[in-house]
């Protein structure tokens, strides 16, 4: 029990220090906001477009898809609040060595190198999501509570799949300096997240499911939350969740092996 109050308290403290710090600019809230509208006006645009020639887009409603883009925006938080900021510098870390200083104190590396910094301002990507997600679950009939939960929870499986590509991707740094292009890469795939699986081809959407997992991060919980989703992808989301949690885990201890630190 001790260790995960421990984490806790450090979160706080990595929290309040980054508010801090990031208060200093208050001018980067206003941009954040902007950001985050546009971001959403984006998605929204493209779903007025394929409206615009149809009622159903892969057999969802606009609501519905609205829905999925309410995920979206909610998992752009996640990424640009926590991974961003804090995996795309492991690469600086390790070509410079001041990945010492994450080795040396008594605390999980991983968890240091994952949670330091913490974009506050970005917080405004979350609170468009569910401006997103408030305004279409009146116009969804089939919306229940327990859906709702089961999307939450679902959800959160998402986000544990998120994290670990995203630091497996991150922690090749130990080998290849430049990894920005990769981890961009995978930002430029998830973007597909804004849609409903459904609206893509049959490969795509495998590949969205099976190779990137975009579509358990945004159609998976909207379908859970519409009582439409598969029994299988039910099961199969928190097993995947914690198979790549625990293969980030196995893959940054064996990366470690390799790095020299800044004395070496």
């Amino acid at each position: 029990m001790r260790r995960p109050a421990r984490h806790a308290r450090l979160m706080w403290l990595f929290l309040a220090n980054s508010l801090s710090a990031q208060l200093e600019y208050r001018a980067n809230f206003v941009g954040s906001v902007l950001a985050s509208f546009g971001e959403v006006a984006v998605g929204l645009l493209g779903l007025v477009l394929f409206f615009g020639a149809s009622d159903r887009l892969g057999g969802w409603t606009f609501p519905q898809a609205a829905l999925v883009l309410g995920f979206f925006m909610l998992a752009e938080s996640f990424i640009s609040v926590l991974l961003q900021p804090n995996l795309n510098r492991i690469a600086e870390q390790v070509r410079l060595g001041t990945m010492d200083f994450n080795l040396l104190k008594p605390v999980d590396a991983q968890f240091l190198v994952s949670t330091r910094q913490v974009n506050v301002f970005r917080l405004s990507d979350a609170v468009v999501g569910l401006l997103v997600i408030g305004w279409a679950a009146p116009r969804l009939p089939d919306l229940t509570w327990g859906g709702a939960l089961l999307a939450a929870l679902l959800f959160a499986s998402a986000l544990v799949m998120v994290y670990s590509v995203w630091f497996m991707l991150s922690t090749t740094a130990f080998w290849f300096v430049k990894v920005q292009n990769v981890t961009e890469l995978f930002n430029g795939v998830f973007s597909a997240g804004r849609f409903p699986a459904a609206a893509f081809p049959a490969w795509v959407r495998t590949a969205l499911t099976f190779v990137v997992p975009v579509a358990f991060v945004t159609t998976v919980p909207a379908e859970a939350a519409l009582g439409r989703l598969d029994a299988g992808l039910a099961l199969w989301s928190p097993v995947v969740a914690l198979a790549l949690l625990a293969a980030s885990r196995l893959f940054w201890t064996f990366a470690l092996r390799s790095y020299t630190s800044a004395s070496s």
